[in-house]
């Protein structure tokens, strides 16, 4: 089960991790149209996997609850923020800094719940927290702006999962539901770029077309992959294969696409690298000692 549950979640990280590559090969649609068609077609894969596991009775009552109802609009929209943010940095040669992003995002995860669901920051949490704000400092001091595009991954993506952490809907229905709210507006979008005669769909080449068309079935694979392999094993494993991601991203970036890796750059990076270093060991460390206590006591 754990070997399985290791597979499958890598499975999930390396197929966000080859991400760039896709959005680059649909690079001439603006990002808006691609988020809808994103947006549109992952709800039509999710309506047939919800329809072959004949997973239906969760509807009912939670269109009933209004805080369910609200939790997911709020969820849809930074969804929507990640995705667009996502798309228009990749498709605008700012590949290495969307893996920035997701670099950070694990020590946002840290922040946030000391913030909001009252966790405790561990000492040897601090240092790595500390670490990835200098790394940010020097970024936008050596770069003269900040680094917009990956705070705004990182905290549009922490924000959501912290909203997903305290929803009562699992991984399929309530990515069901969030693409259900979505929908409308990229639909209507998508139906009025047609009506004008701007539309990319059906009009850009079959190549473009079926890529828009298959971006539901992109994105709702790796998601449900996920959800499967993170039941599967422990949070300390996940936590190392989160890294998975962001690294393929940022060597796409870097040399794939040739993007820009200059001398401040990198040690920007190197600085945040070493706190999410510190992070990772520390976590790790204290997950067996908890485990090795647990294991005495009983």
């Amino acid at each position: 089960m754990q070997k399985k549950g290791v597979l499958t979640a890598a499975a999930a990280y390396i197929m966000w991790g080859f991400f760039p590559i896709y959005w680059k090969q649909i690079s001439e649609v603006p990002a808006i149209e691609i988020l809808a068609h994103r947006m549109t077609w992952s709800l039509v894969f999710l309506l047939g996997v919800l329809t072959f596991k004949k997973r239906w009775d969760w509807i009912r009552p939670s269109l009933r609850d209004r805080r369910i109802i609200i939790t997911f609009i709020a969820s849809a929209c930074l969804l929507s923020i990640n995705w667009f943010t996502y798309i228009w940095g990749v498709n605008a040669g700012h590949v290495v800094e969307t893996s920035l992003g997701y670099f950070i995002n694990p020590l946002i995860n840290v922040l946030l719940g000391a913030i909001f669901l009252g966790e405790r920051l561990r000492r040897g949490q601090w240092p790595a927290i500390v670490l990835a704000a200098i790394g940010v400092t020097y970024l936008t001091i050596s770069y003269g702006e900040l680094p917009w595009i990956a705070l705004t991954l990182a905290f549009s993506f922490g924000f959501y999962g912290l909203l997903r952490k305290t929803a009562s809907l699992g991984s399929l229905e309530g990515q069901s539901l969030e693409t259900a709210i979505l929908f409308i507006p990229a639909f209507l979008f998508l139906l009025y770029r047609e009506l004008t005669g701007v539309g990319s769909f059906g009009h850009a080449g079959w190549q473009t077309t079926a890529l828009l068309a298959f971006a539901g079935v992109a994105t709702a694979v790796p998601l449900l992959l996920f959800a499967t392999g993170a039941r599967q094993i422990t949070l300390t494993t996940l936590g190392l294969l989160q890294y998975i991601a962001p690294t393929i991203q940022f060597l796409i970036g870097v040399l794939v696409y040739n993007e820009d890796f200059s001398p401040a750059r990198m040690v920007g990076f190197s600085i945040i690298w070493l706190g999410l270093i510190i992070y990772t060991a520390e976590n790790f460390h204290y997950t067996r000692r908890r485990h090795a206590k647990f294991k005495t006591v009983t």
